[in-house]
Protein backbone atom coordinates (compact mmCIF):
# COMPACT_ATOMS: atom_id res chain seq x y z
CA UNK A 1 0.00 0.00 0.00
CA UNK A 2 1.52 3.25 -0.93
CA UNK A 3 1.62 5.86 1.35
CA UNK A 4 -1.42 8.25 1.17
CA UNK A 5 -0.72 11.94 -0.44
CA UNK A 6 -1.28 14.62 1.53
CA UNK A 7 -2.08 18.62 0.64
CA UNK A 8 -1.61 21.38 3.64
CA UNK A 9 -2.79 24.86 3.99
CA UNK A 10 -2.58 26.70 7.18
CA UNK A 11 -5.34 28.99 8.65
CA UNK A 12 -5.59 31.09 12.18
CA UNK A 13 -7.89 31.03 14.65
CA UNK A 14 -7.33 32.57 17.79
CA UNK A 15 -3.83 32.84 17.91
CA UNK A 16 -3.64 28.87 17.11
CA UNK A 17 -2.31 27.38 14.13
CA UNK A 18 -4.72 25.10 12.01
CA UNK A 19 -3.35 22.98 9.62
CA UNK A 20 -6.09 21.24 7.32
CA UNK A 21 -4.70 18.03 6.07
CA UNK A 22 -6.92 16.62 3.29
CA UNK A 23 -6.48 13.18 1.90
CA UNK A 24 -8.26 11.61 -1.35
CA UNK A 25 -11.70 10.32 -0.52
CA UNK A 26 -11.50 11.37 3.36
CA UNK A 27 -12.20 14.64 4.57
CA UNK A 28 -9.68 14.93 7.51
CA UNK A 29 -10.52 17.27 10.44
CA UNK A 30 -8.29 20.63 11.63
CA UNK A 31 -5.48 19.12 13.64
CA UNK A 32 -4.73 22.06 16.08
CA UNK A 33 -1.35 22.96 16.23
CA UNK A 34 1.01 24.94 18.26
CA UNK A 35 1.50 28.43 16.61
CA UNK A 36 5.39 29.76 16.30
CA UNK A 37 4.78 32.38 18.89
CA UNK A 38 3.54 29.79 21.83
CA UNK A 39 6.17 27.39 21.32
CA UNK A 40 8.60 30.50 21.39
CA UNK A 41 7.38 31.63 24.23
CA UNK A 42 7.33 28.04 26.05
CA UNK A 43 10.78 27.43 24.70
CA UNK A 44 12.71 30.42 25.77
CA UNK A 45 10.97 30.28 29.47
CA UNK A 46 12.63 26.50 29.82
CA UNK A 47 9.19 24.33 29.84
CA UNK A 48 9.43 23.16 26.27
CA UNK A 49 12.47 22.34 24.59
CA UNK A 50 13.38 19.56 21.56
CA UNK A 51 12.45 15.98 23.25
CA UNK A 52 10.44 13.73 21.68
CA UNK A 53 9.35 10.48 23.28
CA UNK A 54 11.47 8.06 21.11
CA UNK A 55 14.12 10.36 21.47
CA UNK A 56 13.99 9.94 25.46
CA UNK A 57 13.79 6.00 24.92
CA UNK A 58 17.29 6.32 22.71
CA UNK A 59 18.92 7.79 25.64
CA UNK A 60 17.95 5.31 27.94
CA UNK A 61 18.69 2.76 26.07
CA UNK A 62 22.41 3.77 25.15
CA UNK A 63 22.29 4.77 29.58
CA UNK A 64 21.26 1.72 30.63
CA UNK A 65 19.99 -0.51 27.94
CA UNK A 66 18.93 -3.59 30.45
CA UNK A 67 17.29 -1.89 32.97
CA UNK A 68 13.63 -3.48 32.51
CA UNK A 69 11.51 -0.73 30.30
CA UNK A 70 8.18 -1.81 30.46
CA UNK A 71 6.53 -4.96 31.66
CA UNK A 72 2.96 -6.59 31.79
CA UNK A 73 1.01 -7.90 34.43
CA UNK A 74 0.90 -11.39 35.51
CA UNK A 75 -2.54 -12.23 34.13
CA UNK A 76 -1.66 -11.32 30.15
CA UNK A 77 -2.58 -14.63 28.88
CA UNK A 78 -5.96 -14.96 30.65
CA UNK A 79 -6.96 -11.52 29.14
CA UNK A 80 -5.65 -11.68 25.43
CA UNK A 81 -4.42 -15.45 25.03
CA UNK A 82 -0.88 -14.01 24.82
CA UNK A 83 2.03 -14.27 27.25
CA UNK A 84 3.68 -11.88 29.67
CA UNK A 85 6.39 -9.75 28.35
CA UNK A 86 9.08 -7.55 29.56
CA UNK A 87 11.40 -5.18 27.59
CA UNK A 88 14.37 -3.47 28.43
CA UNK A 89 14.69 -0.41 27.34
CA UNK A 90 16.77 -1.74 24.59
CA UNK A 91 14.65 -4.02 23.68
CA UNK A 92 11.42 -1.71 23.57
CA UNK A 93 13.71 0.74 21.53
CA UNK A 94 14.28 -2.13 18.93
CA UNK A 95 10.85 -3.68 18.91
CA UNK A 96 9.82 -0.07 18.59
CA UNK A 97 11.51 0.31 15.88
CA UNK A 98 11.15 -3.05 14.18
CA UNK A 99 7.06 -2.08 14.74
CA UNK A 100 7.86 1.29 13.08
CA UNK A 101 9.35 -0.64 9.84
CA UNK A 102 6.21 -2.82 9.89
CA UNK A 103 3.83 -0.09 9.42
CA UNK A 104 5.99 2.28 7.12
CA UNK A 105 5.60 -0.91 4.48
CA UNK A 106 2.06 -0.60 4.68
CA UNK A 107 1.85 3.16 4.31
CA UNK A 108 1.49 4.59 7.85
CA UNK A 109 4.18 7.38 7.84
CA UNK A 110 4.71 10.98 8.90
CA UNK A 111 0.95 12.64 10.03
CA UNK A 112 -0.70 9.24 9.18
CA UNK A 113 -3.74 8.86 12.04
CA UNK A 114 -3.89 6.02 13.08
CA UNK A 115 -6.29 4.57 16.13
CA UNK A 116 -5.04 1.96 18.35
CA UNK A 117 -7.72 0.11 20.64
CA UNK A 118 -5.42 -2.40 22.78
CA UNK A 119 -5.76 -2.83 26.72
CA UNK A 120 -2.58 -1.95 28.89
CA UNK A 121 -0.40 -4.44 27.42
CA UNK A 122 3.37 -4.21 26.35
CA UNK A 123 2.30 -3.94 22.89
CA UNK A 124 0.53 -0.57 23.39
CA UNK A 125 3.39 1.19 25.09
CA UNK A 126 5.28 0.03 21.86
CA UNK A 127 2.80 1.19 19.55
CA UNK A 128 3.22 5.18 20.92
CA UNK A 129 7.60 4.92 20.68
CA UNK A 130 6.65 3.81 17.13
CA UNK A 131 4.18 6.66 16.73
CA UNK A 132 6.55 9.40 17.44
CA UNK A 133 9.41 7.58 15.38
CA UNK A 134 7.21 7.67 11.95
CA UNK A 135 5.62 11.27 13.20
CA UNK A 136 2.27 9.31 13.17
CA UNK A 137 -0.57 10.41 15.13
CA UNK A 138 -1.74 7.73 17.35
CA UNK A 139 -5.05 7.97 18.74
CA UNK A 140 -5.94 5.31 21.76
CA UNK A 141 -9.18 4.04 22.30
CA UNK A 142 -10.86 2.40 25.47
CA UNK A 143 -11.32 -0.91 25.01
CA UNK A 144 -15.05 -0.51 26.10
CA UNK A 145 -15.53 1.22 23.05
CA UNK A 146 -17.63 -0.73 20.33
CA UNK A 147 -18.86 -0.24 16.98
CA UNK A 148 -20.62 3.51 17.54
CA UNK A 149 -17.93 4.70 19.18
CA UNK A 150 -15.13 3.85 17.11
CA UNK A 151 -17.02 4.43 13.51
CA UNK A 152 -17.71 7.89 14.66
CA UNK A 153 -14.18 8.70 16.01
CA UNK A 154 -12.76 7.18 12.76
CA UNK A 155 -14.93 9.97 11.09
CA UNK A 156 -13.78 13.11 13.62
CA UNK A 157 -10.44 11.93 13.50
CA UNK A 158 -10.31 11.17 9.54
CA UNK A 159 -8.31 7.65 10.45
CA UNK A 160 -5.94 5.96 8.11
CA UNK A 161 -5.38 2.74 9.96
CA UNK A 162 -6.44 1.35 12.93
CA UNK A 163 -4.72 -1.90 15.30
CA UNK A 164 -6.80 -3.76 17.42
CA UNK A 165 -6.77 -6.86 19.66
CA UNK A 166 -8.23 -10.37 18.38
CA UNK A 167 -9.28 -11.46 21.53
CA UNK A 168 -9.82 -9.66 24.95
CA UNK A 169 -11.95 -11.23 27.65
CA UNK A 170 -13.16 -13.44 24.69
CA UNK A 171 -14.25 -10.51 22.68
CA UNK A 172 -12.38 -10.01 19.49
CA UNK A 173 -12.32 -6.52 19.59
CA UNK A 174 -10.55 -6.40 15.97
CA UNK A 175 -13.53 -7.87 14.21
CA UNK A 176 -15.86 -5.00 16.05
CA UNK A 177 -13.64 -2.25 14.31
CA UNK A 178 -13.47 -4.29 11.18
CA UNK A 179 -17.34 -4.08 11.04
CA UNK A 180 -17.29 -0.15 10.44
CA UNK A 181 -14.06 0.56 9.09
CA UNK A 182 -14.36 -1.35 5.59
CA UNK A 183 -12.27 1.48 3.53
CA UNK A 184 -9.27 1.41 6.32
CA UNK A 185 -6.31 -0.46 7.15
CA UNK A 186 -7.38 -2.88 9.69
CA UNK A 187 -4.27 -4.38 11.46
CA UNK A 188 -4.18 -7.43 13.90
CA UNK A 189 -1.68 -6.58 16.88
CA UNK A 190 0.19 -10.34 17.20
CA UNK A 191 -0.30 -11.64 13.20
CA UNK A 192 -0.48 -8.26 10.60
CA UNK A 193 1.58 -7.12 13.09
CA UNK A 194 4.65 -7.83 15.47
CA UNK A 195 5.29 -5.33 18.09
CA UNK A 196 7.52 -7.56 20.64
CA UNK A 197 10.51 -8.07 18.12
CA UNK A 198 13.91 -7.91 20.44
CA UNK A 199 16.21 -7.69 17.12
CA UNK A 200 16.02 -5.59 14.33
CA UNK A 201 18.21 -5.69 11.19
CA UNK A 202 20.66 -2.84 10.73
CA UNK A 203 19.15 -1.75 7.23
CA UNK A 204 15.70 -1.53 8.97
CA UNK A 205 17.03 0.80 11.74
CA UNK A 206 19.12 2.66 9.59
CA UNK A 207 15.54 3.50 7.39
CA UNK A 208 13.73 4.59 10.46
CA UNK A 209 16.44 6.52 12.08
CA UNK A 210 16.97 8.94 8.49
CA UNK A 211 12.66 8.43 8.62
CA UNK A 212 12.87 10.36 12.04
CA UNK A 213 15.52 12.58 11.49
CA UNK A 214 14.02 13.63 8.68
CA UNK A 215 10.76 14.92 10.74
CA UNK A 216 10.34 18.56 10.65
CA UNK A 217 9.84 20.19 14.46
CA UNK A 218 9.12 16.82 16.45
CA UNK A 219 8.66 17.65 20.01
CA UNK A 220 6.23 20.12 18.72
CA UNK A 221 3.88 18.20 15.95
CA UNK A 222 0.72 15.89 16.95
CA UNK A 223 1.77 13.10 18.63
CA UNK A 224 -1.30 11.80 20.39
CA UNK A 225 -5.39 12.83 19.68
CA UNK A 226 -6.85 11.44 22.94
CA UNK A 227 -10.64 11.75 23.39
CA UNK A 228 -12.45 13.50 26.20
CA UNK A 229 -14.66 11.48 28.69
CA UNK A 230 -17.74 12.23 26.77
CA UNK A 231 -20.32 12.45 30.22
CA UNK A 232 -21.84 15.33 28.23
CA UNK A 233 -22.16 14.31 24.81
CA UNK A 234 -20.35 12.92 21.93
CA UNK A 235 -16.10 12.62 22.80
CA UNK A 236 -14.05 15.16 21.47
CA UNK A 237 -10.78 14.64 20.07
CA UNK A 238 -7.98 16.50 22.28
CA UNK A 239 -4.62 16.95 20.09
CA UNK A 240 -1.38 16.81 22.05
CA UNK A 241 2.42 17.28 21.52
CA UNK A 242 5.46 15.34 23.07
CA UNK A 243 5.88 18.60 24.83
CA UNK A 244 2.90 18.98 25.91
CA UNK A 245 2.70 15.76 27.86
CA UNK A 246 6.13 16.39 28.86
CA UNK A 247 5.12 19.06 30.83
CA UNK A 248 2.16 17.28 32.01
CA UNK A 249 4.79 14.52 32.97
CA UNK A 250 6.85 16.62 35.01
CA UNK A 251 4.37 18.16 36.89
CA UNK A 252 3.09 14.64 37.79
CA UNK A 253 6.71 13.61 38.61
CA UNK A 254 6.72 16.88 40.98
CA UNK A 255 3.60 15.65 43.06
CA UNK A 256 4.87 11.88 43.46
CA UNK A 257 8.46 12.70 43.90
CA UNK A 258 9.60 10.40 40.63
CA UNK A 259 13.03 9.39 40.99
CA UNK A 260 15.15 7.69 38.09
CA UNK A 261 15.62 3.94 38.00
CA UNK A 262 11.96 3.84 40.33
CA UNK A 263 9.43 1.09 39.52
CA UNK A 264 5.59 2.48 39.06
CA UNK A 265 2.85 0.84 38.82
CA UNK A 266 0.49 1.87 35.90
CA UNK A 267 -3.73 0.78 36.62
CA UNK A 268 -5.08 3.33 34.76
CA UNK A 269 -5.86 2.46 30.77
CA UNK A 270 -3.40 4.31 28.40
CA UNK A 271 -5.64 6.48 26.21
CA UNK A 272 -5.82 9.47 28.88
CA UNK A 273 -3.40 12.14 30.49
CA UNK A 274 -3.34 9.79 33.82
CA UNK A 275 -2.00 7.41 32.41
CA UNK A 276 0.16 8.67 29.66
CA UNK A 277 1.42 11.41 31.01
CA UNK A 278 1.46 10.33 34.24
CA UNK A 279 3.37 7.06 33.79
CA UNK A 280 4.19 6.84 30.07
CA UNK A 281 6.08 10.13 29.17
CA UNK A 282 7.03 10.18 33.49
CA UNK A 283 9.25 7.28 32.90
CA UNK A 284 11.16 6.88 30.22
CA UNK A 285 12.12 10.76 30.89
CA UNK A 286 13.76 9.35 34.57
CA UNK A 287 14.64 5.91 33.51
CA UNK A 288 11.76 3.93 35.10
CA UNK A 289 10.35 0.89 34.83
CA UNK A 290 6.67 0.77 34.01
CA UNK A 291 4.57 -1.67 35.48
CA UNK A 292 1.61 -2.23 33.72
CA UNK A 293 -2.23 -3.42 34.85
CA UNK A 294 -5.80 -3.10 33.95
CA UNK A 295 -8.75 -3.76 33.95
CA UNK A 296 -8.68 -3.36 38.02
CA UNK A 297 -8.22 -6.53 40.01
CA UNK A 298 -7.57 -5.29 43.52
CA UNK A 299 -5.85 -8.66 44.56
CA UNK A 300 -3.59 -8.67 41.43
CA UNK A 301 -2.84 -5.32 41.85
CA UNK A 302 -1.68 -5.66 45.37
CA UNK A 303 0.31 -8.63 44.31
CA UNK A 304 2.21 -6.51 42.07
CA UNK A 305 2.59 -3.69 44.56
CA UNK A 306 4.76 -6.49 46.77
CA UNK A 307 6.25 -8.74 44.24
CA UNK A 308 7.45 -5.79 41.60
CA UNK A 309 8.97 -3.51 44.70
CA UNK A 310 6.90 -0.49 43.10
CA UNK A 311 7.48 2.91 44.32
CA UNK A 312 4.57 4.96 43.40
CA UNK A 313 1.29 4.18 41.84
CA UNK A 314 -2.00 5.24 41.72
CA UNK A 315 -5.00 3.88 42.58
CA UNK A 316 -9.15 5.18 42.53
CA UNK A 317 -10.80 6.51 45.88
CA UNK A 318 -12.84 3.23 46.13
CA UNK A 319 -9.80 1.12 46.56
CA UNK A 320 -7.77 3.07 49.04
CA UNK A 321 -10.88 3.58 50.86
CA UNK A 322 -11.08 -0.24 51.00
CA UNK A 323 -7.82 -0.46 51.91
CA UNK A 324 -8.29 1.91 54.86
CA UNK A 325 -10.43 -0.02 56.55
CA UNK A 326 -8.97 -3.24 56.45
CA UNK A 327 -5.63 -3.06 58.07
CA UNK A 328 -5.34 -6.43 58.75
CA UNK A 329 -5.79 -6.88 54.86
CA UNK A 330 -2.90 -4.27 54.49
CA UNK A 331 -0.21 -5.95 56.54
CA UNK A 332 -0.43 -9.25 55.01
CA UNK A 333 1.64 -7.83 52.43
CA UNK A 334 5.35 -6.38 52.13
CA UNK A 335 5.03 -2.75 50.91
CA UNK A 336 8.04 -1.50 51.85
CA UNK A 337 9.01 -0.14 48.95
CA UNK A 338 6.48 1.74 47.87
CA UNK A 339 7.10 5.79 49.17
CA UNK A 340 3.28 7.24 48.03
CA UNK A 341 0.31 6.62 46.60
CA UNK A 342 -1.64 8.34 44.58
CA UNK A 343 -5.60 9.47 43.81
CA UNK A 344 -7.66 11.17 42.02
CA UNK A 345 -10.92 11.87 39.78
CA UNK A 346 -13.22 12.23 43.29
CA UNK A 347 -12.69 14.00 46.37
CA UNK A 348 -10.71 11.90 49.26
CA UNK A 349 -11.63 11.00 52.45
CA UNK A 350 -9.96 12.86 55.20
CA UNK A 351 -10.00 9.45 57.43
CA UNK A 352 -8.18 7.29 54.32
CA UNK A 353 -5.31 10.00 54.41
CA UNK A 354 -5.02 9.85 57.91
CA UNK A 355 -4.86 5.97 58.00
CA UNK A 356 -2.45 5.83 55.10
CA UNK A 357 -0.12 8.30 56.56
CA UNK A 358 -0.32 7.63 60.25
CA UNK A 359 -0.91 3.72 60.39
CA UNK A 360 0.81 2.57 56.84
CA UNK A 361 3.99 5.25 56.23
CA UNK A 362 2.57 6.04 52.89
CA UNK A 363 2.09 9.86 51.83
CA UNK A 364 -1.53 10.41 49.45
CA UNK A 365 -1.04 12.84 46.61
CA UNK A 366 -4.50 13.92 45.27
CA UNK A 367 -4.25 14.93 41.78
CA UNK A 368 -7.14 17.01 39.42
CA UNK A 369 -6.12 16.92 35.67
CA UNK A 370 -7.73 16.29 32.34
CA UNK A 371 -6.36 15.33 28.14
CA UNK A 372 -6.88 19.07 28.24
CA UNK A 373 -3.89 19.90 30.43
CA UNK A 374 -5.31 20.70 34.27
CA UNK A 375 -2.23 20.25 36.38
CA UNK A 376 -3.14 20.52 40.01
CA UNK A 377 -2.17 18.07 42.56
CA UNK A 378 -1.96 18.62 46.82
CA UNK A 379 0.41 16.93 48.73
CA UNK A 380 1.89 17.10 52.47
CA UNK A 381 3.91 20.24 51.13
CA UNK A 382 1.13 21.94 49.45
CA UNK A 383 -2.01 20.77 51.76
CA UNK A 384 -0.45 19.45 55.35
CA UNK A 385 -3.82 18.75 56.59
CA UNK A 386 -6.10 15.64 55.53
CA UNK A 387 -9.27 17.54 55.56
CA UNK A 388 -7.67 20.20 53.32
CA UNK A 389 -5.49 17.51 51.17
CA UNK A 390 -8.55 15.90 50.43
CA UNK A 391 -10.68 18.34 48.20
CA UNK A 392 -8.73 21.38 48.23
CA UNK A 393 -5.93 22.18 45.59
CA UNK A 394 -2.68 25.16 45.31
CA UNK A 395 -3.99 27.71 43.06
CA UNK A 396 -1.26 27.25 40.94
CA UNK A 397 0.01 30.10 38.43
CA UNK A 398 -2.21 32.91 40.45
CA UNK A 399 0.20 35.72 40.81
CA UNK A 400 1.61 36.51 44.25
CA UNK A 401 1.10 32.91 44.97
CA UNK A 402 4.22 30.82 45.46
CA UNK A 403 4.33 27.15 46.15
CA UNK A 404 7.56 24.58 46.05
CA UNK A 405 8.34 22.81 42.62
CA UNK A 406 8.43 23.81 38.96
CA UNK A 407 4.66 23.13 38.14
CA UNK A 408 3.48 26.44 39.26
CA UNK A 409 5.76 28.46 37.49
CA UNK A 410 4.58 26.68 34.48
CA UNK A 411 1.02 26.87 34.14
CA UNK A 412 -1.27 30.02 35.03
CA UNK A 413 -4.99 29.41 36.70
CA UNK A 414 -8.04 31.78 37.03
CA UNK A 415 -11.36 31.64 37.90
CA UNK A 416 -14.40 33.19 36.07
CA UNK A 417 -18.04 33.81 36.45
CA UNK A 418 -19.89 31.13 34.21
CA UNK A 419 -21.99 34.01 32.92
CA UNK A 420 -20.40 37.11 32.56
CA UNK A 421 -16.53 36.30 31.73
CA UNK A 422 -15.59 38.83 34.95
CA UNK A 423 -12.19 37.35 37.01
CA UNK A 424 -13.49 36.15 40.42
CA UNK A 425 -11.46 37.34 43.02
CA UNK A 426 -12.88 37.05 46.54
CA UNK A 427 -12.29 34.07 48.84
CA UNK A 428 -15.27 32.26 49.12
CA UNK A 429 -16.39 32.95 45.56
CA UNK A 430 -17.70 30.64 42.62
CA UNK A 431 -17.01 30.29 39.38
CA UNK A 432 -15.70 28.23 36.34
CA UNK A 433 -11.46 27.53 36.52
CA UNK A 434 -9.50 27.65 33.85
CA UNK A 435 -5.97 26.75 32.71
CA UNK A 436 -3.33 27.75 30.68
CA UNK A 437 0.51 26.84 30.20
CA UNK A 438 2.44 24.56 28.77
CA UNK A 439 0.72 21.68 30.10
CA UNK A 440 -2.64 23.03 28.12
CA UNK A 441 -3.76 21.63 24.44
CA UNK A 442 -4.55 24.04 21.73
CA UNK A 443 -8.06 23.15 21.11
CA UNK A 444 -10.13 20.12 19.84
CA UNK A 445 -10.01 18.17 16.72
CA UNK A 446 -12.32 19.26 13.95
CA UNK A 447 -14.48 21.88 16.26
CA UNK A 448 -15.52 25.11 16.79
CA UNK A 449 -12.83 26.20 19.14
CA UNK A 450 -13.51 30.07 20.01
CA UNK A 451 -15.88 29.35 23.01
CA UNK A 452 -13.71 27.63 24.91
CA UNK A 453 -11.01 29.79 25.51
CA UNK A 454 -10.91 33.21 27.53
CA UNK A 455 -9.71 36.45 25.61
CA UNK A 456 -6.51 36.30 27.15
CA UNK A 457 -5.87 32.74 26.24
CA UNK A 458 -7.17 30.32 29.07
CA UNK A 459 -8.98 27.14 28.44
CA UNK A 460 -12.33 27.19 30.18
CA UNK A 461 -12.62 24.25 31.90
CA UNK A 462 -16.20 24.24 32.52
CA UNK A 463 -15.28 22.97 36.24
CA UNK A 464 -16.80 25.16 38.90
CA UNK A 465 -14.46 25.82 41.93
CA UNK A 466 -14.47 27.58 44.98
CA UNK A 467 -11.50 29.49 46.26
CA UNK A 468 -11.36 28.29 49.69
CA UNK A 469 -9.06 27.87 52.42
CA UNK A 470 -7.37 29.90 55.10
CA UNK A 471 -5.91 31.49 53.76
CA UNK A 472 -7.73 31.38 50.82
CA UNK A 473 -4.89 29.88 48.44
CA UNK A 474 -6.60 26.60 47.65
CA UNK A 475 -9.58 25.53 44.90
CA UNK A 476 -12.29 23.78 45.88
CA UNK A 477 -13.69 21.43 43.17
CA UNK A 478 -17.63 22.45 42.92
CA UNK A 479 -18.83 20.18 40.27
CA UNK A 480 -19.10 20.81 36.84
CA UNK A 481 -21.05 23.71 35.18
CA UNK A 482 -23.52 21.62 32.65
CA UNK A 483 -23.80 19.27 36.29
CA UNK A 484 -25.20 21.72 38.43
CA UNK A 485 -28.59 21.41 39.43
CA UNK A 486 -30.60 24.39 39.64
CA UNK A 487 -33.45 23.70 42.65
CA UNK A 488 -35.30 26.78 42.51
CA UNK A 489 -32.69 29.06 41.69
CA UNK A 490 -30.05 27.37 44.42
CA UNK A 491 -27.58 26.04 42.92
CA UNK A 492 -26.15 22.50 44.35
CA UNK A 493 -23.17 20.39 43.35
CA UNK A 494 -23.78 16.67 42.23
CA UNK A 495 -20.10 15.93 43.57
CA UNK A 496 -20.47 17.16 46.85
CA UNK A 497 -23.36 15.15 47.67
CA UNK A 498 -21.59 12.11 45.91
CA UNK A 499 -18.95 11.94 48.15
CA UNK A 500 -21.08 12.16 51.55
CA UNK A 501 -23.93 9.66 50.17
CA UNK A 502 -21.03 6.89 49.56
CA UNK A 503 -20.34 7.18 53.19
CA UNK A 504 -23.77 5.71 53.86
CA UNK A 505 -22.88 2.28 55.54
CA UNK A 506 -25.76 0.25 53.62
CA UNK A 507 -24.66 2.11 50.03
CA UNK A 508 -21.77 0.22 47.88
CA UNK A 509 -22.31 3.01 45.15
CA UNK A 510 -24.11 6.24 45.28
CA UNK A 511 -24.81 9.45 42.86
CA UNK A 512 -26.88 12.31 42.80
CA UNK A 513 -28.73 13.68 39.55
CA UNK A 514 -31.50 16.12 38.50
CA UNK A 515 -35.39 15.95 37.56
CA UNK A 516 -37.56 18.12 36.07
CA UNK A 517 -39.98 19.63 38.38
CA UNK A 518 -42.71 21.69 37.30
CA UNK A 519 -42.43 24.14 40.45
CA UNK A 520 -38.42 24.23 40.90
CA UNK A 521 -37.41 23.18 37.63
CA UNK A 522 -35.27 20.67 38.83
CA UNK A 523 -35.06 18.28 42.28
CA UNK A 524 -32.58 16.27 43.33
CA UNK A 525 -32.60 12.05 42.94
CA UNK A 526 -30.07 9.87 45.10
CA UNK A 527 -29.05 6.56 43.27
CA UNK A 528 -27.61 4.01 45.09
CA UNK A 529 -26.34 0.73 44.63
CA UNK A 530 -27.64 -1.13 47.88
CA UNK A 531 -24.40 -3.10 49.42
CA UNK A 532 -25.06 -6.88 50.01
CA UNK A 533 -26.25 -6.81 53.73
CA UNK A 534 -29.77 -5.98 55.02
CA UNK A 535 -32.43 -4.27 53.45
CA UNK A 536 -31.73 -0.93 51.01
CA UNK A 537 -31.38 2.65 52.67
CA UNK A 538 -34.42 3.74 52.53
CA UNK A 539 -34.89 8.29 51.28
CA UNK A 540 -35.70 9.20 54.65
CA UNK A 541 -32.71 7.20 56.24
CA UNK A 542 -30.35 9.14 53.54
CA UNK A 543 -31.54 11.98 54.02
CA UNK A 544 -31.12 11.88 57.81
CA UNK A 545 -27.86 10.89 57.30
CA UNK A 546 -26.70 13.73 55.51
CA UNK A 547 -28.40 15.81 57.76
CA UNK A 548 -26.61 14.53 60.39
CA UNK A 549 -23.37 15.82 58.53
CA UNK A 550 -24.68 19.14 58.33
CA UNK A 551 -26.15 19.16 54.51
CA UNK A 552 -28.24 22.06 53.69
CA UNK A 553 -31.96 21.27 53.93
CA UNK A 554 -32.67 22.50 50.15
CA UNK A 555 -29.69 19.84 49.20
CA UNK A 556 -31.42 17.32 50.52
CA UNK A 557 -32.68 14.44 47.68
CA UNK A 558 -36.46 14.00 47.22
CA UNK A 559 -36.64 11.20 45.30
CA UNK A 560 -34.43 7.95 45.27
CA UNK A 561 -33.60 5.06 42.50
CA UNK A 562 -32.37 1.87 43.28
CA UNK A 563 -29.64 0.28 40.58
CA UNK A 564 -27.56 -2.55 40.48
CA UNK A 565 -24.13 -0.47 39.24
CA UNK A 566 -24.10 3.20 38.24
CA UNK A 567 -23.34 4.15 34.36
CA UNK A 568 -19.81 4.71 34.05
CA UNK A 569 -17.70 6.02 31.48
CA UNK A 570 -14.27 4.23 30.40
CA UNK A 571 -12.68 6.50 32.52
CA UNK A 572 -14.77 5.45 35.82
CA UNK A 573 -16.53 8.32 36.00
CA UNK A 574 -20.21 8.53 36.80
CA UNK A 575 -22.73 9.74 33.63
CA UNK A 576 -25.34 11.92 34.86
CA UNK A 577 -27.25 11.80 31.30
CA UNK A 578 -27.71 8.20 31.28
CA UNK A 579 -28.67 8.12 35.47
CA UNK A 580 -31.41 10.37 34.72
CA UNK A 581 -32.40 8.55 31.41
CA UNK A 582 -33.01 5.40 33.67
CA UNK A 583 -35.73 7.83 35.82
CA UNK A 584 -37.47 8.31 33.00
CA UNK A 585 -40.41 6.00 32.46
CA UNK A 586 -39.57 4.49 35.81
CA UNK A 587 -41.31 5.39 39.14
CA UNK A 588 -38.38 6.06 41.53
CA UNK A 589 -39.33 4.50 44.84
CA UNK A 590 -39.84 6.97 47.55
CA UNK A 591 -40.70 6.51 51.64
Amino acid sequence: MAPVQKRRHHQTCRGHSLPEVDSPGVQIAIMNKSTPTRIQTLTDAGFWGVDTLHGLLAQQASRQPDALAVADQPDKEGLTGTPSQRLSFAELDAASTALAGQLLERGVGADSRVMVQLPNIVELVVCFFAASKLGAVISPLPVQYGAHEIGHLSATLGATAFIGCPSFKGDNLLATAGSVLPELLVMAMGSDLDALVREVPPGASQNIEAHSAGLEDPANRILTVCWTSGTTGTPKGVPRSANMWLATARATAEAGGYLPGERLLNPFPLVNMAAIGGFLFAAVELGCALVLHHPLDPALYLRQLQEEKIHFTIAPPALLNQLAAKPEFWGAFDFSALRAVGSGSAPLSPDMIRTFESDYGKPIINFYGSNEGLALFATPDTAASAELRASHFPRFGVPGLEWPGQTHKAVASKVIDVDTGADVLDPGGVGELCFAGATVFDGYLGTDNSEIFTDDGFFRSGDLVEISGDPPNYYRIVGRCKDIINRGGMKISPAELDTLVEAHPDVAEGAVCAYADDVLGERVCVCVVPTDAGAPPTLGAICDFLSERGLARFKLPERVHYLKALPRNPMGKVVRADLQASLQGEAATAT
